[in-house]
């Protein structure tokens, strides 16, 4: 288990960059003000793009059922059946 760097309030505010940069690479920080932490700096996950086709088929597998009339009811009820066309003027 790493030790989690802390930074000062002071820090913040004249190295954001510097501390910016490090959370996008990964880097987790803590912020104190007078000698005690107040908030941490975390890294937002990053979504995925691409699933696998084996990924795809297993959760596929475990998804629920679609009731195709219900859904194609839906569509029609919520379907905007009068678009507006843009280059209409």
């Amino acid at each position: 288990m790493s030790v989690q760097p802390e930074i000062t309030q002071r820090d913040l505010r004249s190295r954001s960059r510097e501390i910016t940069d490090a959370i996008q690479s990964g880097q987790s920080v803590t912020v104190t003000r007078d000698g005690h932490p107040i908030g941490q700096l975390i890294p937002l996950r990053r979504r995925r793009r691409f699933v696998s086709r084996q990924e795809f088929a297993a959760m596929s597998r475990t998804a629920p059922g679609i009731d195709l009339d219900r859904f194609r009811a839906g569509q029609e009820a919520t379907a905007d059946t009068y678009p507006v066309d843009p280059y209409d003027r």
